[in-house]
């Protein structure tokens, strides 16, 4: 056999490699039997409307699969302790790679996690620290690196002492370097005095020490009263050492006689425990009850020794530069990389392999997180404090940085979050993973992103049963050209909405923000009965503008309470009322379906509790819920189907042998209502059961808002936390139709998050129904389709993290669009040119 050359050996073994993976009847959600190809090594999307099944494919099938041939390399020991999702029903899905999914909400991380673990940042620059910073020996003399000083010990050149070397672990705030104080968390739980006694027109008497109302901590106010404190006079007329003993007395045993609500006088020897102390007991308990008690009392507060750097001094005396671990980690990441890039230069020529190696590598970590516009966090930054588009770009970061072959990555919904000037960076990162030999399949509605694709597969025309299935497929351009493809058109620039914007010259709600993360002195007002949408980049200070700063301020004054400390004004006039709507998942299994939620169950289950079988054999509502014993089917109690547990495989989800999936028992069925029995009334879409029960408005009334916004296709017996994020987003808002809207205030958190164009032609309509009703609506969102259906834009900036914060445009599309100092408005005047706006 002539011998091949290497490029023709390349040529053959690329041959051999498979193109697509074949699914092949696939049975998930509403996918009923799919045949698809997903080609590989390449960049897949996955398109299509709003409960279209893009999800089911990409995270129910491909995802959920992959994942377990991953698993099945691993020991029956290990898999039998991981938890497992279940297995798609499929005829056979070939040529499929091990796989991991970056999801679109990915969960909030505790408070040990900070931009730089979740990142790991910091792992490289405690190294650096380790390595090439200058440490203090016992007797406090500085000792710079040197060759000498990389062993397990270093020698004081000016004392001579020999002291361990510190490792990257001794900077470590979760090991070695934590604060004694806080355990290396930054923050202690702290007693707040003023939470104590909420009332001070009220006497001890009363009730005006709230931790001293329940259970045995009555007995301390009489103690009180025995060390001298009035009982029976209003608090704020306590004398200054009056109070001292109620909050900060000494711990004493005194008597106490009792004469209120017992026959006769009982004398008792009370352990005086002041009212801190009651709390702080109470909440170091490991009784949770106990614990939950007392929360309400307390408030997070940072740690007096640390500061909030979360590090004992040993690890803070350490210095690089001048500057400590600290230090370094209150740098944003834009910062941080001239700095990381000059450390070669600062460090001592022997030490110069060591110092470009890890800067290299600090570098590497660094530069993707800049690409995806993330350069405002500083390191230190609390995880919890991210929002979702954050922390699911810091999770891409990462998977980039592990340089895999080979694997099957499914991104949910990656543009989350993202402004249109980071979209750039997304699509490199994302293309990244693709050149280095594995394989992207990404759920997207982001026109950008899926036309930069190399392939799109739609699914459709429709939503639930109108869905399901594959309309189109083929490049970005053959979509474009494609008749029978719904997202075309908006992959050729059409817009998604044309609206007329409505008067914004009446009243508004103002708002004044003192100081906040980077918001200084800020007034933002936003018009009364009209949609305001807030947009600039991430870390622009949208967040704590609205969901900081505006609710918690209007929630407080609707309920007569105080305004947070850094909201100094609030003008809400004509506001009754605060609605925020998100798009979480609705309940936590298939007992909460559409019917439940809606309320329209109980009128039906009354309406077969009325017809003559029922009122015979002296049935109530109840005997028609398939979550009460009286009618629920025993084997499977209700759900419809059983999980099989077999060990250290994952369950297997079976349909109930008893009830066949109707979820009742027999003779329940027996009953029948328009000639449906109950579980054929739960298959009815709810636009076929607002017509068929027109005539029953108990039933209809509470279903049809659900049609109007566009989910008539969703089942009555449907599992809502199977819906995608979208619908959960309209059934929400479908539940506040249902009563007056006026003056009621609707906030939106990102509400475009997982909407195709034409699902943001129905939110928009769902809008106008509510300021139809006088509502007003603000939304945080950075789609480009929904920002121009505005009323009034407000772009924050110019950037995020300390160069943002402030009002850089405001007014309606066209007058941010055309304003110089908005980022958001030459995306937006691009925008509205396809349009046709001027």
């Amino acid at each position: 056999m002539a011998r091949q050359t290497s490029g023709g050996a390349e040529a053959a073994r690329t041959a051999r490699l498979p193109a697509a993976i074949e699914a092949r009847g696939v049975r998930h959600n509403n996918l009923r039997d799919l045949d698809v190809d997903i080609p590989l090594w390449c960049v897949v999307a996955v398109a299509g409307v709003s409960g279209s099944g893009k999800s089911s494919l990409a995270i129910g099938t491909l995802y959920a699969e992959g994942m377990q041939r991953f698993l099945e390399g691993l020991s029956t020991y290990s898999r039998r302790r991981l938890s497992q999702s279940q297995r798609p029903d499929a005829d056979r899905i070939d040529h499929l790679p091990a796989a991991l999914a970056l999801r679109q909400r990915p969960p909030v991380p505790g408070v040990r996690s900070t931009v730089g673990t979740m990142s790991e940042v910091l792992n490289v620059l405690r190294l650096i620290m380790s390595r090439l910073g200058t440490h203090i020996c016992p007797n406090g003399h500085p000792v710079a690196p040197t060759v000498a000083t990389q062993g397990m010990e270093m020698t004081c050149p000016v004392c001579g002492v020999r002291f361990t070397h510190p490792g990257a672990e001794s900077f470590a705030f979760n090991s070695y370097g934590a604060c004694p104080a806080c355990n290396g968390t930054g923050q202690r739980d702290e007693v707040d005095l003023d939470s104590l006694v909420p009332d001070e027109d009220k006497s001890i008497e009363e009730g005006a020490v709230l931790p001293w109302n329940s259970g045995g901590r009555r007995l301390y106010r009489y103690a009180a009263g025995q060390l001298g404190v009035r009982l029976d006079v209003p608090f704020r007329d306590l004398t200054a050492r009056e109070r001292d003993i109620v909050f900060h007395g000494e711990p004493v045993e005194r008597e106490v006689t009792l004469r209120e609500g017992t026959p006769r006088a009982i004398t008792l020897n009370v352990h005086y425990e002041n009212a801190v102390a009651a709390v702080e007991h109470a909440a170091a308990s490991d009784n949770p009850g106990g614990r939950g008690r007392v929360e309400r009392f307390l408030k997070v507060s940072t740690c007096s020794v640390c500061h909030g750097t979360r590090l004992n001094p040993q690890a803070l005396s350490s210095t690089l530069d001048g500057r400590n671990l600290a230090q370094i980690s209150a740098l944003t990441l834009d910062e941080l990389r001239p700095f990381a890039a000059d450390i070669p230069r600062l460090t001592p020529k022997e030490l110069a392999r060591v110092a470009n190696g890890l800067v290299k590598e600090c570098l590497q970590v660094l530069d993707p997180l800049l690409q995806l516009g993330l350069g405002y966090l500083q390191l230190d930054r609390a995880g919890s404090t991210l929002s979702t588009g954050e922390r699911q770009r810091l999770e891409l970061t990462s998977t980039v940085r592990a340089n895999t072959t080979g694997m099957l990555y499914v991104l949910d919904e990656p543009s989350v979050g993202l402004h249109p000037s980071n979209i750039e960076g997304l699509r490199t990162t994302i293309e990244m993973l693709a050149a280095n030999g594995n394989s992207v399949v990404m759920v997207e509605h982001e026109i950008e992103v899926i036309n930069a694709a190399d392939w799109v597969i739609e699914l459709g025309p429709g939503a639930g049963e109108l869905g399901g299935r594959v309309v189109a497929q083929g490049t970005p351009a053959d979509i474009r050209a494609s008749k029978d493809s719904v997202i075309g058109p908006f992959l050729a620039g059409e817009p998604a909405v044309r609206r007329e914007p409505r008067p914004t010259s009446g009243d508004a709600v103002t708002v004044e923000v003192s100081d906040l993360y980077n918001l200084h002195d800020v007034s933002v007002s936003f018009p009364v009965q009209a949609m305001t949408a807030v947009a600039g980049p991430s870390g622009a200070g949208k967040t704590a503008l609205v969901l900081e700063s505006l609710v918690p301020a209007l929630r407080a004054s609707l309920a007569g309470e105080k305004a947070p400390k850094h909201v100094r004004r609030l003008d809400a006039p004509g506001i009754r009322g605060l609605a925020e709507i998100d798009a979480t998942p609705i309940g936590q299994n298939s007992r909460s379906t559409p019917a439940t939620y809606s309320g329209a169950f109980d009128a039906i289950r009354q309406a077969f509790a009325d017809t003559p079988l029922a009122r015979r054999r002296g049935w109530k509502p109840g005997h028609f819920s398939f979550n009460t014993k009286a009618g629920q089917c025993p084997e499977c109690e209700g759900l419809g189907y059983i999980d099989i547990d077999v060990q250290y495989l994952p369950d297997i989800r079976e349909v109930c042998p008893l009830c066949h999936g109707s979820r009742y028992l027999d003779e329940v069925l027996d009953v029948r209502l328009d000639e449906l029995t109950i579980a054929d009334v739960l298959t009815l879409t709810v636009h076929d059961a607002v017509g068929r029960f027109a005539g029953r408005p108990a039933i209809a009334r509470p279903l049809r808002p659900i049609d109007d916004v566009g989910l008539g296709y969703l089942r009555l017996g449907e599992a809502t936390p199977s819906l995608s994020g979208g619908e959960s987003q309209r059934l929400r808002i479908a539940s506040r139709l249902r009563s007056s809207q006026r003056g009621i205030l609707y906030v939106f958190d990102e509400p475009s998050t997982g909407l195709h164009p034409l699902d943001i032609a129905v939110l928009v309509a769902v809008f106008d129904r509510l300021l139809d009703g006088g509502a007003t609506v603000v939304v945080i969102d950075h789609d480009l389709d929904l920002l121009a259906a505005a009323d009034h834009l407000i772009d924050m900036g110019p950037s995020g993290g300390p160069d943002g914060g402030r009002v850089v445009a405001a007014g309606t599309p066209e007058e941010v669009a055309a304003d110089p100092r908005s980022v958001t408005g030459p995306y937006l005047a691009r925008h509205l040119s396809r349009a046709g706006v001027p």
